[in-house]
């Protein structure tokens, strides 16, 4: 409860300023390119500690890794707020990954506390709690940047950010410890831990079911492909689909009527996708407990191939359509792996197994990041999202063929 409570205030406050967060870095001076750098830069400094971040899960618990690092997080919100320029909220990023030190305890907490007999459910309740308290984000982040302009409100956006992530670091300090026979913590020898939980990140690959390295392989490819556009799908409709008109190069971007409506509608957006989020996470819990957590998975990869293709060839009108279903896709998808991970792997491994795979994923999440700003501002803003239905392909046939789904009676504890 207290990990839901807080998650409730960083999920609602995050969800603000990201609303437009592309926009705003833009405004600062940054483009498709700069964004993918942004997302290089954190995905590098998420990928160095989560070697670290397992090994001191599995080693000294999950309750202090997360109730002190959620403190860092929260500082580096600062930096957006103040940035003059794209640069302090590139440093204010690598500052914030760097402190989700405490990811693969946070990952490992959620999966001791759900039965697994309960963790499709469970999963998908906790999307659901998430996607009722974000809800009023989006609405908010319209007011704020209608109000004040788009810097402006956006910087007001990051100080509420701010604020209340330093409220949910606090109420983590309540969090009961979940690991038991977990040891008293030594900074020393935690500091100097690095090459042991690196060798030992990837040398428990060996000791869990083969089935949990292909579906790494599944979920590393599809990471890694949606990492090349999560932040250009904003750009994308407010420069290629125009959906509040063509912008005026001549124009500041605050004067610029069609940005001023481009930004009104993908509010107007954002706060639908936001409620049918609501309306879809607890049927999506049900489908995943009831057809399974591989045929849940296949079904939201393959989903994917369409929903992109409609978004890039769409208008606003089809955006309506188009962005639920790519919402529905991710939401279903990341529920059945998250619950069929838990399934495959023993609860002494889940911190290492949630390091050394985050690990793995973030280093091409990275790449994918600056490949898709290249590849937009270089060659076709068009490309970096047609490639990901390609990628699709891999990913559908790795989880078809390699994946085995256990038994109720195999599923780990």
């Amino acid at each position: 409860m207290i990990l839901i409570f807080s998650w409730i205030l960083m999920d609602f406050a995050g969800e603000i300023p990201s609303t437009y967060y592309s926009d705003y870095v833009i405004e600062l001076g940054g483009s498709p390119t700069i964004l993918g750098l942004i997302t290089f830069v954190s995905m590098l400094a998420l990928a160095y500690v989560q070697f670290p971040g397992g090994y001191l899960a599995d080693k000294y618990g999950r309750q202090k890794l997360i109730s002190t690092l959620t403190f860092g997080v929260a500082i580096s919100y600062i930096f957006y707020a103040v940035a003059p320029s794209w640069h302090l909220i590139l440093l204010g990023a690598a500052l914030q990954n760097l402190c989700l030190l405490y990811q693969p305890a946070l990952m490992a907490m959620m999966a001791d506390s759900l039965p697994p007999e309960k963790r499709g459910m469970g999963f998908s309740i906790l999307n659901l709690i998430m996607s009722v308290s974000t809800t009023p984000a989006p609405a908010i982040a319209l007011l704020l940047v209608v109000t004040y302009g788009s810097v402006i409100g956006m910087r007001i956006a990051y100080a509420i950010v701010t604020f209340l992530f330093l409220v949910a670091a606090i109420v983590r300090l309540r969090l009961k410890e979940s690991l038991k026979n977990a040891e008293k913590l030594n900074f020393r020898e935690a500091l100097s831990s690095y090459p042991r939980a690196l060798k030992e990140g990837i040398k428990v690959w060996k000791v869990v079911p083969r089935s949990t390295l292909f579906l790494f392989f599944s979920s590393l490819i599809t990471r890694a492909s949606f990492s090349m556009v999560n932040a250009l799908f904003l750009v994308y409709a407010f420069y290629e689909l125009k959906i509040g008109g063509t912008p005026n190069p001549l124009l500041p971007a605050e004067q610029d009527p069609a940005l001023q409506l481009a930004r009104q509608r993908w509010g107007y957006l954002s706060i639908f996708l936001s409620i049918c989020m609501i309306i879809l996470a607890y049927p999506s819990g049900k489908i995943i407990d009831k057809i399974g957590r591989k045929a849940s998975l296949l079904m939201a990869t393959s989903l994917i191939i369409p929903s992109v293709f409609l978004f890039v060839y769409g208008n606003y009108q089809l955006l309506f359509f188009v962005m639920p279903l790519l919402g529905i896709t991710q939401l279903l998808g990341f529920s059945s792996y998250q619950t069929l991970f838990a399934d495959l792997v023993p609860q002494m491994h889940r911190g290492k197994i949630t390091g050394s795979r985050n690990f793995f994923s973030y280093i091409f999440m990275a790449l994918g990041g600056i490949i898709g700003g290249i590849l937009y501002d270089r060659f076709s803003p068009k490309l970096p999202f047609l490639l990901i239905p390609v990628l699709m392909i891999p990913s559908i046939l790795l989880v078809l063929f390699c994946v085995r789904e256990p038994k109720p009676e195999e599923r780990e504890a």
